[in-house]
């Protein structure tokens, strides 16, 4: 970890809302006047699609959430070159049309490699590896706030049919061989990230999501309570929180359970004071 150069770490696997999440970060980063570094996890795969595709052709097993399709070891480089001296590069990957045409790609294939801008307050990742831990790679200790963003599987499953077969084209039978395969990956490689983690936030639906594979639709907010839990609860303020979140409570010592349509409130109260804190010891050493 860095005073100098903070990195905020949001790790959820795909569909987990992840990008809502990065949303209401840049929120916080405009109003607060936080001159922010981005990394995508999808920028540090090690394929591109059609290389990618070829290779799970021949090993069923494959997916993005395994390490050996990510350039880990060059993540971890890029979070202690920025801890180090607030320097590092990232890329692009082009999930769609819109991706191509935004970064000048193909559709499935990486931009050139691109130098962090110099000056800023703090770097922030959001995708899939932000907090891996393991004998090979160490990105985790890095990072100053790590934030875990992961429904229930279910729900993440809903997620991930409705998101694949509504945009991207796939059958419903295609979406479920890739969560499947990736199964393996998912327990042995994502769900231990969240140990490290310093706040977890994680939807729970409140509609029968019991077959996920036939669910017409996404449970809304409304219909969602978010847990949300944190490692450390000394400096909590609790009593505040729950004042403040209408029908919020706390399930646990160091977890409180809320609205899902309070979501972004709820990560407004908690996560400004945090990143502030962060951005000010740095301005105090710049």
């Amino acid at each position: 970890m860095s005073a100098r150069h903070p990195i905020i770490s949001v790790t959820g696997s795909s569909g987990a809302g992840t990008t809502s999440v990065r949303n209401t970060f840049e929120q916080i980063f405009r109003r607060e006047d936080v001159r922010a570094v981005f990394i995508e996890g999808d920028g540090f795969h090690a394929f591109d699609r059609d290389t990618m595709r070829a290779m799970m052709a021949r090993e069923p097993t494959l997916s993005h959430f395994a390490p050996r399709a990510n350039l880990l070891p060059e993540l971890e480089a890029v979070f202690r070159s920025y801890a180090e001296s607030g320097t590092g590069r990232t890329r692009h990957y082009a999930h769609d049309p819109h991706d191509a045409q935004a970064y000048g790609i193909p559709e499935g294939s990486f931009s050139e490699w691109e130098a962090f801008p110099p000056d800023s307050d703090l770097l922030f990742y959001e995708g899939l590896h932000g907090c891996v831990a393991d004998p090979d790679v160490d990105i985790a200790r890095y990072a100053d706030l790590k934030i875990g963003v992961v429904p229930v599987i279910n729900l993440e499953w809903i997620q991930k049919l409705h998101r694949d077969r509504s945009f991207r084209g796939y059958s419903t039978e295609a979406v479920t061989d890739v969560i499947l395969r990736r199964m393996p990956d998912y327990v042995q490689t994502i769900c231990p990230q969240f140990s490290f983690t310093d706040i977890n936030f994680q939807r729970v639906p409140t509609v029968d999501t019991s077959n996920p594979f036939i669910a017409r639709w996404i449970p809304t907010a409304d219909e969602s309570m978010v847990v949300i839990r944190f490692k450390d609860p000394k400096g909590i303020d609790f009593s505040y929180l729950v004042s403040m979140i209408h029908d919020s409570f706390m399930s646990r010592a160091n977890s409180i359970v809320i609205p899902g349509g309070k979501l972004d409130l709820a990560m407004q109260l908690i996560l400004t004071p945090m990143i502030m804190q962060l951005v000010e010891r740095r301005r105090r050493l710049a």
